[in-house]
């Protein structure tokens, strides 16, 4: 690496700007004191539990017309129920869109919702509940325009795989469905509170790398578990780890099945997916893949309704009871032994189902130009699952494919959601006795055609190339659930991603810097191999937003390794001035603060002068609480690198020339 000799510096120590450097330093020296803690708590408190607060106070934010309370109490209820702002200026042009969208996402939601109920070990009738009433209190509550709201794949199977070990719905139905009902009150308590108190970084613990090797190993998972639909096996394995899973499957077939099942299933499965092809080639057919499962379910009962096919082997669903959602208030079990248990499961289900729905909402957001509100989401999530519980409902979120089939359909607002509810709601109550005869390998195959969506592949990849550690949370988060189960899935991808956070944390790195050629500028001398080394001087920056006890002594021995190294490599120029750049520093403790000192006393031991440049106000705050400042000296801390490199150079020239 060059170095720039101080001779060449002297047209650079021309002022540039009117103040002095001395000034500047007193800028950052005189900086004001910071809040008290009593007042950052105060204010913490009151920006927690009143995140409006300040909108609802605003003038600019009340209906015309309206004063002091009255208007407060009307922004307060608009802030809360989006639809009585924008439901104003709602027009007929808009529900013509709304009511075909809503139309065409009830055709994929009445097969999915029964399918899905399947997976959660629920009989039919519960899903097509969960497609009922959440819809319609996202719609008073929510800020998603695009999102269909109801049952998904991913978390049929969080509670039937975590829920079953506590309860096996094959003996005991009753208390198995009251406990899924309890489950879905916690996950609809937890997602509000989250919301309420902005606690919505919990959410961001499962990394998108995380999410997408989730979602991949369960789709798999789902996709193995309908094996049993698919082939009409009566007694299958309760565990959902894939060798569990196939163990079951061979040994089902070693005792007479019906094949018929899986011809049937496998010939509507090709259907739909050839369906799906043909939407995705010709974008005017988006109904038709829409409508297929709807279709396949609707001819596949028939055709089993004609032929008698239920009296030579093929599976149907039977039991399917209709009418208006029925209260389940007096089903949830507070008092019951696995309250605990269902509270854990209700944590898990809240943060994979607001991860998803969150994802979903925004994707199809940022396509129509306009933001989405995390914290409104996540009320509004919890307040229809707290609702649906009450009502036979189990957890709901925003599904991904349905959504996708209701921003093609060319819906406008929500009220597709609520369209879509009461078309689901009729079904209901009128044709839920033409299911009786609908076979339940149809709908394995129906839940089938909607994995793909769920593995992606080439994120997979992308992940890999850019970030390796990413890619470990990713297969870790596969792998996990794959071959363990979806708690130990969710468990290893939370584990790495605290790992990697530790790692990066206590082993930060530090950078040498050099100045870039005809500029002020100082950079990484490794990124930039233009930038030049000022002679006798090392300048480190530390790559950290926290400086504390769990990195600070290996920060202080990384930098005193740079000085032996700088000081071996250059007999003759050796370094006399250490410039610590902590510009990314954001905040410090004492641990750190003490081992600065450790640093500066092992450097003036050696001959050599620490100056620190660039500390932020907390850290410059907590600097002249613990007199460190004092026992550097004013002078030796400066607001930019520049102005140490500058004042340490002028200092040099001053000496040679008094010499």
């Amino acid at each position: 690496m060059d170095t720039i000799p101080a001779d060449n510096f002297t047209v650079e120590l021309q002022q540039l700007d009117t103040t002095p450097r001395a000034e500047r330093a007193k800028w950052l020296l005189n900086s004001p004191e910071p809040p008290s803690l009593w007042h950052k708590l105060t204010t913490l408190l009151r920006d927690t539990v009143s995140p409006l607060g300040n909108k609802l106070s605003s003038s600019a934010d009340r209906p015309a017309g309206s004063k002091g309370g009255t208007g407060t109490a009307v922004c307060f209820l608009q802030g809360l129920f989006p639809i009585l702002k924008w439901g104003r200026d709602y027009k007929a042009a808009q529900f013509k869109n709304d009511f075909m969208a809503g139309l065409t996402l009830a055709s994929l939601c009445i097969p999915q919702s029964i399918g899905y109920a399947n997976l959660a070990k629920l009989d039919p009738q519960y899903g097509l509940y969960t497609s009922v009433v959440p819809p319609v209190i996202y719609a008073l509550m929510g800020s998603s325009r695009e999102i269909a709201i109801g049952p998904v794949a991913v978390v049929s199977l969080l509670l039937s795989a975590m829920i079953q070990n506590i309860i096996d719905p094959s003996v005991d139905p009753t208390n198995y469905r009251r406990l899924v009902f309890t489950v879905t009150f916690f996950a609809g308590t937890f997602q509000a509170m989250f919301g309420l108190f902005r606690l919505g970084f919990l959410v961001d613990f499962l990394s998108h790398a995380a999410i997408v090797g989730f979602m991949g190993g369960a789709a798999i998972v789902i996709g193995l578990q309908q094996l049993k639909g698919l082939l009409g096996i009566d007694h299958f394995t309760t565990k959902t780890d894939v060798v569990s899973v196939l163990d079951a499957v061979v040994k089902s077939l070693h005792r007479p099945w019906n094949p018929l099942n899986f011809v049937l299933g496998c010939s509507f499965l090709i259907f739909i997916l050839i369906t799906r092809f043909i939407g995705r080639r010709k974008r005017k057919l988006f109904w038709l893949p829409a409508m297929a499962p709807l279709f396949s379910v609707i001819l596949s009962t028939l055709i089993v309704y004609l032929t008698k096919a239920d009296k030579h082997g093929i599976k149907i669903v039977k039991h399917f009871k209709g009418g208006l959602n029925p209260s389940s208030v007096h089903q949830l079990q507070f008092g019951s032994p696995h309250v605990g248990e269902a509270a854990k499961i209700g944590l898990i289900c809240a943060i994979i189902a607001l991860t998803e729905a969150i994802a979903v909402g925004r994707s199809f957001a940022s396509l129509k130009g306009y933001q989405l509100d995390g914290n409104k989401e996540m009320v509004a999530m919890g307040f229809m699952n707290i609702v649906g519980s009450l009502t036979s409902c189990y957890a709901a979120t925003g599904s991904f494919s349905r959504t996708a089939v209701n921003y093609t359909a060319g819906c406008e607002t929500v009220v597709s959601n609520i369209v879509m509810a009461i078309t689901v709601l009729v079904s209901l109550l009128f044709f839920t006795r033409l299911l009786y005869y609908t076979p339940i390998a149809i709908l394995a195959s129906i839940i089938l055609s909607a994995l793909p969506g769920l593995i992606d592949l080439n994120e997979a990849y992308n992940i890999w190339k850019v970030d390796k550690l990413d890619f470990l949370v990713c297969i870790g988060a596969f792998f996990g659930v794959l071959f363990g189960s979806v708690k130990i899935g969710l468990l290893v991808a939370v584990t790495i991603s605290f790992v990697k956070i530790i790692l990066n944390s206590v082993r930060p790195s530090t950078e040498e810097q050099g100045r870039l050629p005809a500029t002020y500028i100082f950079r990484d001398i490794t990124q930039f191999p233009m930038a030049t080394k000022i002679t006798g001087m090392l300048i480190v920056r530390v790559d950290s937003g926290t400086l504390c006890f769990a990195n600070a002594n290996f920060i202080k021995e990384r930098i005193l390794r740079r000085v032996t190294d700088e000081n071996g490599e250059n007999t003759k120029d050796r370094v006399g001035v250490l410039v610590l750049d902590m510009s990314n520093v954001m905040s410090i403790d004492t641990s750190a603060i003490l081992a600065l000192e450790e640093l500066q006393k092992k450097l003036t031991s050696q001959g050599i002068e620490l100056a620190v440049a660039n500390p932020r106000g907390s850290v410059i705050n907590k600097f002249k609480s613990a007199k460190f400042i004092d026992k550097v000296g004013a002078g030796r801390v400066f607001l930019t690198v520049d102005d140490a490199v500058d004042a340490f150079l002028h200092l040099r020239m001053t000496g040679l020339a008094s010499c």
